[in-house]
């Protein structure tokens, strides 16, 4: 019974990898809730697993926790991410980690990054990272990456961002894959946005994602996407009080169903 069960976790951690959702973890409930299309409009701690350029839309020192307890019901494959950021007058600053998976199978992620302003309307950022691999009974790896990422605020209410993810290739096995995405975010009013981003992964076709956010109150958000190649369905709501910034989401997969995902930002003043 626990050899069953066993291969059957192995083949559902490889299949994930193998249809472009886990090989590339990517947190934020807000980020998730829009299918991943704000690569133009990154603007919270979690930039620095997306894209690293948007650290320096923050303004204030940011601590953000994600988590995802028990995606496509299976708590097996429970992934949580944490994240500081800080600017400073010489550009702005995070740190991150990842812990994904259970005892058979784990992932673990150390990130750093930095983000800088030229020309007042140039944002560039860059992410490095570590991550280890442990399959029990198989032995352990580590692996380094980076990131880079640009956001181009072409007028106050349109921005063009892109973001190349993993670009050296591991000679051993890694779950990490070379991707980029890039995307246009426009402000149709003061408090509802648009998004739309292109995603391509190696010896994966081209994804189209798109979302939608609206500030119905101050206090009060709703966000909506959608994405093909796989085709994703997704929605949330985030709740700003104060210091504090809630964030849930939930996402429909064409084979694996929903899943539920909660954030929380915590924002410093000086």
């Amino acid at each position: 019974m626990y050899f069953n069960k066993t291969k059957y976790l192995f083949f559902t951690f490889f299949l994930f990898h193998s249809i472009n959702i886990f090989s590339q973890l990517q947190p934020g409930a807000k980020q998730i809730a829009l299918s991943h299309s704000d690569v133009a409009s990154a603007n919270n701690s979690f930039s620095l697993f997306t894209n690293p350029a948007g650290l320096s839309k923050i303004g204030k020192t940011q601590f953000g926790i994600f988590y995802s307890p028990s995606p496509f019901g299976m708590k097996e494959l429970a992934n949580g991410f944490i994240t500081l950021s800080h600017p400073t007058s010489f550009g702005s600053f995070a740190v991150g980690a990842m812990n994904y998976g259970f005892e058979l199978y784990k992932e673990n992620r150390i990130h750093l990054g930095y983000s800088n302003i030229f020309a007042k309307r140039f944002l560039i950022g860059v992410s490095g990272m570590y991550q280890t691999l442990n399959i029990k009974n198989y032995g352990h790896a580590g692996f380094f990456n980076f990131s880079l990422g640009s956001i181009f605020l072409l007028t106050n209410k349109f921005a063009i961002g892109f973001v190349l993810n993993n670009p050296l290739r591991n000679k051993d096995y890694s779950p990490l894959t070379t991707n980029f995405r890039s995307g246009i975010t426009y402000e149709i009013i003061k408090e509802a946005k648009i998004h739309l981003s292109v995603y391509k992964e190696i010896n994966f076709p081209i994804s189209v994602s798109s979302g939608v956010e609206y500030d119905v109150l101050k206090f009060f958000s709703l966000r909506f996407g959608i994405q093909n190649e796989p085709n994703i369905y997704s929605a949330g709501i985030g709740i700003n009080y104060l210091f504090l910034n809630l964030n849930y989401a939930i996402n429909s997969h064409q084979d694996l169903g929903m899943t539920h995902q909660i954030g929380l930002i915590i924002n410093f003043t000086e």
